[in-house]
């Protein structure tokens, strides 16, 4: 990368408390420069080393020992050892989102006994085995907070000199460290512009380097993968999917929701909402998540005869009540648009409400599982584990759990979480989403691609979870 200074625009920079959490990826893009994962996440399941460099479990896979990499230091001096680490970890166990829903870590390690042997060690004794360990701590990035109250200090490549935040708008200066690779620019500032159009036209004025984000352009066709602009895309880990309530009302029957997923076209919503710049989803998880490549799946084929037949001698006099935000999905009502005309060209009548408070609508259906007959939400936990445990099992009753209960997938899902394994857990975990491929809890809709621009030689791309990887040019 030629300049020693790359001015990048996304929709929000922030650095969250270590008790707060957010899968949001424009606050991960800059998080993964500053920050190091416990663990670093890979497609299907697949785990690096991060901040713990290697690991040994004992023969009965309850016990781990975490080695943290010898070089491990906080941005103001400070070694990363393990009494920190572990005084982290218990902190974020509590942890929080942006609008104060509880997540589920503290159910998960409720027997979990952390502790530090030494400096460099943190041991993580279960009760029983627990598998998914490894895919979890993908979510824990150890920080602290600085002399000034801001929390900013990691163990990344590049430590923040600068941040402010007023209004909800965030604008943060990083420098690179001297240990990082130098190919990599010196300074990097970061600028945050809610809307995607403003961020586009930041960078095709050339006021900044890279625009990130892009993929949350209400009017795509301004993504055209034109001009004098490198441009990049990779399909991400969120699922967009309407809730159904499974406990009461039509969608308590398996076969109805089964018929709601088959007046769906997800590869004409797919193309005309998303221009494209989605994939249709299968099942409750993406393509990258652990055990999507051993299921073998494909969308729930769009076949409207059939759902009709299926709901034929349903009295469908009252109109199904359907839910949805304006934003949080993206592009959140053009999508019911095309659900609500797709369930009403089959015989469902539908009542869209709109929702305008998102924070208020996240409430309502998590704390208060106001739902209706179906909602509009998404899905963004990277860890298999994560997603069944918190929003499909009926033992665990997480959260964002609804109300669906099968017998059959708990079976799966128990067994899946004992296998140990690597290629049988990931066969384990495949079973348990053709399972929800056949009984579907929810609506499938898609997964939308992560998109950003750069001005021609600038070298960075974005995974499809957030993280942004510099020195890499990834150009369509």
């Amino acid at each position: 990368m030629s300049s020693h200074i790359l001015r990048i625009v996304l929709e929000n920079v922030d650095f969250r408390l270590p008790t707060q959490v957010t899968d949001d990826n424009s606050v991960l893009a800059l998080k993964s420069l500053v920050f190091e994962p416990l663990i670093q996440w890979q497609p299907n399941g697949d785990v690096l080393p991060g901040l713990f460099d290697r690991w040994e479990v004992t023969g009965d896979n309850r016990v781990w020992h975490f080695h943290i990499r010898d070089d491990a230091v906080f941005h103001d001096g400070k070694q990363c050892d393990a009494e920190l680490v572990v005084d982290y970890i218990k902190g974020f166990l509590d942890s929080h989102d942006y609008f104060g829903m509880a997540w589920s870590y503290s159910r998960y390690f409720a027997k979990t006994v952390f502790t530090a042997e030494g400096d460099r060690v943190v041991k993580v004794e279960h009760p029983e085995p627990f598998a998914d360990l490894l895919n979890v701590l993908n979510d824990f990035w150890p920080s602290r907070i600085a002399a000034d109250g801001k929390p900013v200090l990691g163990t990344g490549p590049y430590r923040v000199v600068e941040f402010e935040r007023r209004d909800n708008v965030g604008r943060a200066v990083l420098e690179r460290l001297d240990s990082a690779n130098k190919e990599w620019p010196q300074t990097i500032i970061a600028t945050a512009a809610r809307n995607g159009e403003d961020r586009l036209k930041l960078l095709q004025k050339g006021e900044v380097d890279a625009a990130l984000n892009l993929e949350r352009v209400d009017d795509l066709p301004l993504v055209d993968f034109k001009g004098n602009l490198q441009w990049g895309r990779v399909l991400s880990t969120l699922s967009v999917i309407y809730y159904l309530n499974c406990p009461s009302g039509i969608f308590s029957s398996p076969e109805i929701r089964y018929a709601a997923n088959l007046a769906i076209d997800n590869d004409a919503l797919v193309e005309r909402v998303y221009l494209g710049l989605a994939a249709p989803a299968a099942t409750v998880v993406s393509p990258h998540h652990l055990g999507f490549k051993e299921s073998g799946l494909k969308p729930i084929p769009y076949d409207p005869n059939r759902a009709r037949e299926i709901i034929k001698d349903l009295d469908l006099s009252k109109p199904l009540r359907l839910r949805t935000p304006e934003w949080m999905p993206e592009h959140a009502e053009k999508i019911t648009d095309f659900v609500k005309a797709s369930l009403e060209a089959v015989g469902f009548n539908v009542e869209v409400e709109v929702e305008t408070d998102r924070p208020e609508y996240a409430r309502s259906i998590g704390l208060k599982k106001n739902i209706g007959d179906l909602a509009c939400f998404d899905s963004t936990p990277n860890t298999t584990f994560r997603v069944l445990d918190d929003k499909v099992s009926s033992a665990s009753h997480g959260t964002w759990w609804l109300g669906y209960d099968d017998d059959e997938f708990q079976r799966l899902f128990t067994n899946a979480r004992k296998t140990v394994l690597g290629e049988a857990r990931k066969e384990a975990y495949g079973e348990c989403l053709r399972r929800l491929h056949d009984n579907p809890p929810w609506l499938y809709i898609a997964h939308p691609d992560v998109i950003w621009a750069t001005r021609p030689g600038v070298s960075l791309s974005i995974g499809p979870s957030g993280i942004l990887k510099l020195g890499q040019n990834t150009a369509i």
